[in-house]
C-alpha cells in the first residue's frame, strides 16, 4: 500500500505593527493554489512543493494536497481567513500516514499570535499522536513551544537570501521517510534567550550564523541530532515569543535541549555583532551622482521601506531625492500605489499623467505623496514566471503595473506589494536593469540574490518606514521583559 502524505504551504509573516489586515484576498493576489491546481503550478519547479511531488515519486507517496497560499508580509491574517485554509488543511488529514508542512513560522492572526502553533495544535487533535509531522520554516521563524511539542521536526531554510526552500524541502521528506518506516522518532527541542534581535539578523554569510551553521553540519554528520536549524526570528512581531532560537529534532529529547542549549549560548554571546551599515540618503544620491554612465548599476536598498516585512512599499523619501537631484539612467522598483496604477492606465501608454504618488497608507513614515507628472511607458498585468535565484520557475503576480518615465528615472507601480528579488520583476516591464547607472530597491538583504550580482556596488539606506531599525523607538506591548536591546540586561 502506498502511504499518504499532506503536503500544503500556508505563508505569512506578520508585521503586527501594520495597519493592512491580511484577508483572503491578500493571498489569493499573492500565491493562491487549491487541490488539483497545486500539481499544475509547481511540478518541475524548484520550489518548496516542487521537492514534495519529486520526493512523493522517489518515496512511492500518494499525494494529499489541499492547498498553497501564500501571502506577502503585513499586518495581522484576519481569523475568518486562517481559519477557512487552516480547515482545509485539518481536514485533509484525516487518514494519512505522515504530514510535510511548508509555513514560515511568524504569522500571527487576530486571535492568535502564534498561527503556526496553533494551526500546528489543530492538526495534531485531529490526527493523534503517532502521525509525524515535518515542518520546513522560514529561517526568521518565531518559534514557540506549542510549534515544538505539536511537530516531530522543524527544518529552517539554511540562506539569506533565502534560495534553499527546495533542499530544505528535501531534507524533510528523507526525515519523513524515515519516520514512516520507524527508523527514527524525531522529538523537538527548543531554546531561547531574551534576545528581541540578532545574528545579524540571520545573514548567512556573516560570522554567527557561519559558525551556528558549521557546528549545526557537525552535530547533524555525528548523528547527534537529525536537524539542528537556527532561526534569526522576525523583531516586526510584538509578540511574547519574539527572537531568536534553537531547535533541533533527535530522538533524545534530552540530548536534543543540551545542543540546543548550547548553541543559544553562543547566540548570547554574538548579540551585539552587526554587519549593516546605513549610507545617508545625500551620500548614496552622490554615488549615484559620481557613478553615472558606469557600465554596472549602483544598487540602492531602502531597506525600511522592505514589503517584505510588512512595509508599506509606497514611502516617498528616497524617489524624492533622486529626482530633486535629477538623476539620469535610474530604474526604481517600486511604488505600490493600487490608485496611482489606475491613473496611469486610464491615460494610457505613450500619453502623459500627473497623479499623487506613494505616500497614501501611512505619510509619517518614508515621505508623503509626490505629485508628479510623467510619461506612462508601459502597463502590464503584473504576472510573470520567476527563473532567478529565489523564484525556482514559480509564478509571480504583482497585479496591474506600471512604468512611469519622469527625466531620467523609471519608476515601476505596483498593485499587490512584493520586495525586489527577481530581475523579471524589472524586465517583465520592459527595463533592462544591467543597463541602469542606479537601481533602487525595496529589501532588506533578498535582493542581493539576483541584483548583487549584476552591480558596481551595494548600498542600504533607512529612510524612517515602517521596517526601520530602530528598535527602541518601535511601540512594543507584548514583547517578554526584560529583553535585549529594549533593556540593559
Amino acid at each position: 500500500m502506498k502511504r499518504r502524505v499532506l503536503v500544503a504551504e500556508f505563508m505569512h509573516e506578520t508585521n503586527t505593527f501594520s495597519v493592512q489586515k491580511t484577508d483572503e484576498e491578500a493571498f489569493i493576489n499573492c500565491s493562491y493554489y487549491l487541490g488539483n491546481t497545486v500539481p499544475v503550478a509547481f511540478k518541475g519547479t524548484r520550489t518548496s512543493l516542487g521537492a514534495a511531488f519529486e520526493a512523493a515519486e522517489k518515496y512511492d507517496w500518494q499525494l494529499v494536497h489541499p492547498l498553497v497560499a501564500g501571502a506577502n508580509p503585513s499586518g495581522r491574517v484576519v481569523d475568518a481567513c486562517f481559519d477557512k485554509l487552516a480547515q482545509m488543511i485539518v481536514e485533509a488529514s484525516d487518514g494519512v500516514d505522515g504530514i510535510l508542512l511548508h509555513l514560515h513560522g511568524s504569522m500571527s492572526t487576530t486571535s492568535h499570535d502564534d498561527g503556526e502553533g496553533e494551526l500546528l495544535a489543530r492538526i495534531r487533535s485531529r490526527i493523534g499522536s503517532d502521525v509525524p509531522i515535518i515542518v520546513v520554516l522560514d529561517l526568521h521563524a518565531t518559534v514557540t513551544q506549542e510549534m515544538a511539542d505539536h511537530a516531530n521536526a522543524l527544518i529552517s531554510y539554511r540562506t539569506y537570501p533565502h534560495v534553499d526552500q527546495y533542499e530544505r524541502t528535501w531534507q524533510a521528506a528523507q526525515l519523513l521517510d524515515r519516520a514512516l518506516r520507524r527508523e527514527v522518532a524525531p522529538k523537538v527541542a527548543l531554546a531561547r534567550r531574551p534576545i528581541l534581535y540578532a545574528l545579524d539578523g540571520g545573514r548567512t554569510t556573516s560570522p554567527p550564523m557561519v559558525e551556528l551553521l558549521r557546528r549545526a553540519d557537525e552535530i547533524e554528520a555525528a548523528g547527534r541530532a537529525h536537524v539542528v536549524s537556527i532561526q534569526a526570528g522576525f523583531s516586526s512581531a510584538d509578540v511574547q515569543d519574539i527572537g531568536p532560537s534553537i531547535v533541533v529534532a533527535a530522538d533524545d529529547r534530552a540530548e536534543a535541549q543540551r545542543i540546543a542549549e548550547e548553541l543559544m549560548d553562543y547566540a548570547w554571546e554574538q548579540r551585539f555583532y552587526s554587519s549593516i551599515h546605513f549610507t545617508p540618503v545625500p551620500e548614496a544620491i552622490e554615488k549615484a551622482h559620481a557613478g553615472q554612465g558606469a557600465s554596472k548599476p549602483l544598487i540602492i536598498a531602502d531597506y525600511s521601506d522592505n514589503p517584505g516585512s510588512g512595509a508599506y512599499g509606497d514611502a516617498t523619501a528616497l524617489l524624492k531625492a533622486i529626482l530633486d537631484a535629477k538623476l539620469e539612467n535610474v530604474g526604481f522598483y517600486a511604488i505600490r500605489d493600487p490608485e496611482a496604477v489606475l491613473e496611469a492606465q486610464a491615460a494610457g501608454v505613450g500619453n502623459k499623467v500627473t497623479l499623487r504618488l506613494g505616500g497614501k497608507v501611512d505619510p509619517s513614515m518614508g515621505g508623503a505623496p509626490l505629485e508628479i507628472t510623467a510619461d506612462v511607458a508601459a502597463i502590464t498585468d503584473g504576472r510573470f514566471i520567476a527563473y532567478g535565484p529565489m523564484g525556482g520557475g514559480a509564478r509571480r503576480n504583482y497585479g496591474l503595473s506600471a512604468l512611469l518615465r519622469v527625466g531620467g528615472v523609471e519608476i515601476i507601480l505596483i498593485t499587490n506589494n512584493g520586495q525586489a528579488t527577481d530581475l523579471a520583476q524589472f524586465t517583465s516591464l520592459g527595463v533592462d536593469p544591467t543597463r541602469k547607472s542606479t537601481i533602487v530597491v525595496k529589501s532588506m538583504q533578498h535582493f542581493r540574490a539576483a541584483f548583487e550580482p549584476i552591480s558596481r556596488e551595494v548600498v542600504e539606506v533607512d529612510t524612517g518606514a515602517l521596517s526601520t531599525k530602530d528598535f527602541k523607538n518601535r511601540p512594543y506591548r507584548n514583547v517578554r521583559r526584560p529583553i535585549w536591546p529594549l533593556d540593559d540586561i
